[in-house]
């Protein structure tokens, strides 16, 4: 969340921080799923990878959009400087849905990769909207607790684990991966670079594994990773430094 928005106390703070962080881990499965899309060799890997993005969509995206609707969006729209913007949100929420339904009918390689792709793209824009401009109007509004809204957020979600959602589609298939997804985290803004790898990492399923370039030795990273999946994920480093760090993550 930008630096400039001034919350009216620290639960709101911490409820908006939470919610960018949800919108990295998002940003870093669709971002993995898409990639297993684009680098299928086959039709058949193609059409896989499809079936395992609308899955994911399904159970966990569109189920976000939809509680945000009820909670941020409801709240948002009260607000006059977010008259125009809220409207012009709840319309991407729609061209969302519809991407997604025209993916799961797409049956080429270039149908599918130009809708996944274009989901991929909708999705980052719609984030940095919400990040860069509804969630600081919110807080630094004293018309709506964050924290509340956030919480309304939970309890009326319904949506079930994305990555287990994933996983289990996946296992039942049968198809082989594509190519090992490679994450450059240099190119993710610090403050959510953590969460966007953890969203990627989630999207692995077992026997696979992810290349992440690094900037530094991830040390705090693979604590975390650690804290956060037990035991989930074996790590080796293919490069250390200087200037960039090279590991593998293979998830157990």
């Amino acid at each position: 969340m930008p630096d400039v928005a001034i919350a009216s106390n620290r639960e709101d703070a911490a409820a908006a921080d939470q919610v960018v962080a949800h919108h990295a881990e998002m940003a870093g499965k669709l971002a993995m799923l898409v990639t297993a899309v684009t680098q299928a060799s086959t039709g058949e890997e193609a059409r896989a990878a499809r079936d395992r993005l609308v899955a994911w969509a399904r159970a966990g995206l569109l189920p976000h959009a939809a509680a945000e609707e009820r909670s941020l969006y409801r709240a948002g729209g009260e607000l006059a400087e977010l008259k125009v913007l809220v409207p012009a949100m709840l319309a991407e929420h729609r061209a969302i849905d519809e991407l997604v339904e025209t993916l799961a009918r797409a049956d080429t390689f270039g149908a599918i990769a130009g809708a996944a792709g274009g989901l991929r793209e909708i999705v980052s824009v719609h984030i940095h909207k919400e990040n860069e401009a509804l969630l600081p109007a919110l807080v630094a509004s004293n018309a709506h607790s964050v924290a509340d809204l956030l919480a309304e957020m939970h309890a009326t979600s319904g949506a079930s684990s994305p990555s287990a959602e994933c996983d289990a589609h996946a296992c039942a298939c049968g198809h082989e991966e594509a190519a090992e997804p490679e994450l450059d985290a240099c190119a993710i803004p610090h403050a959510i670079r953590h969460a966007t790898i953890f969203g990627a990492l989630d999207t692995l399923q077992p026997g696979r594994s992810l290349t992440l370039l690094a900037p530094h030795d991830p040390v705090p990273l693979l604590a975390q990773l650690e804290q956060r999946n037990p035991g989930a994920f074996e790590v080796e480093y293919l490069r250390r430094g200087p200037d960039v760090w090279r590991l593998r993550f293979l998830r157990r």
